[in-house]
């Protein structure tokens, strides 16, 4: 309870989110009246309202919600977006155990005249062992070699290719991380990796098996 007492208090502590609506009440804790320095809407508006890359993604990303609000599945959103930013090239950066997933995808961008480059995750990756970790930190627990995801190295090939965007499918937990940290193109995910679930993460936090994990 002290740790509680002593934790500052953020969005998913708020009952109004008045943000939403622009309403004139907030929480005391509340982030648009406490943390918004002085200047930064303004600055902000520049942005979003600018014809950089930032304000034609903020913009193309408002403008499918609201056109498609609840229409259209996260891979016809992604096709939308990529044509809405005007991008030329995309990257694909897959798991190895979605690449079947991916090679979907890849047939939907080329049927709508996008071009993409597409690397697996095992790309040029060295053997675990190498890397320091040990037997039991393997899935095949040291039975043969087992090869290390290299996310670095997917966001290196995209960035030769001077992708515009790149879509992340799959990517294990960390790794999406890294691969995002070193791609210079902006990042999108269309597959959030969760093998327990089918991939789809967010039924652990509707399903009440796993209040376990919070309670």
């Amino acid at each position: 309870m002290e740790r509680e007492r002593k934790r500052r208090l953020s969005c998913t502590d708020c009952g109004l989110y008045n943000c939403r609506n622009r309403g004139e009440q907030y929480p005391e804790f509340c982030l648009t009246t406490g943390c918004v320095e002085a200047g930064e809407t303004a600055e902000l508006d520049q942005i979003y309202g600018g014809d950089t890359i930032d304000g034609k993604m903020a913009r193309a990303a408002a403008q499918i919600e609201g056109r498609y609000y609840c229409t259209k599945t996260r891979v016809e959103e992604t096709v939308l977006f990529i044509k809405e930013i005007g991008a030329k090239k995309v990257g694909i950066a897959t798991c190895f155990g979605l690449i079947n997933e991916a090679k979907i995808f890849a047939k939907i961008l080329q049927k709508n005249g996008i071009k993409y480059v597409s690397v697996v995750c095992k790309v040029g990756g060295e053997d675990k062992a190498n890397m320091g970790l040990a037997p039991e930190d393997t899935i095949c627990k040291g039975a043969h070699p087992e090869t290390m995801c290299n996310p670095i190295l997917q966001a290196r090939v995209l960035n030769r290719e001077k992708t515009d965007l790149n879509i992340a499918i799959g990517l294990c937990v960390g790794h999406d991380a890294l691969f995002s940290k070193y791609s210079d193109a902006p990042v999108t995910t269309l597959i959030a990796k969760d093998r327990v679930l089918g991939h789809n993460p967010v039924a652990a936090l509707y399903s009440g098996y796993y209040k376990k994990l919070y309670e």
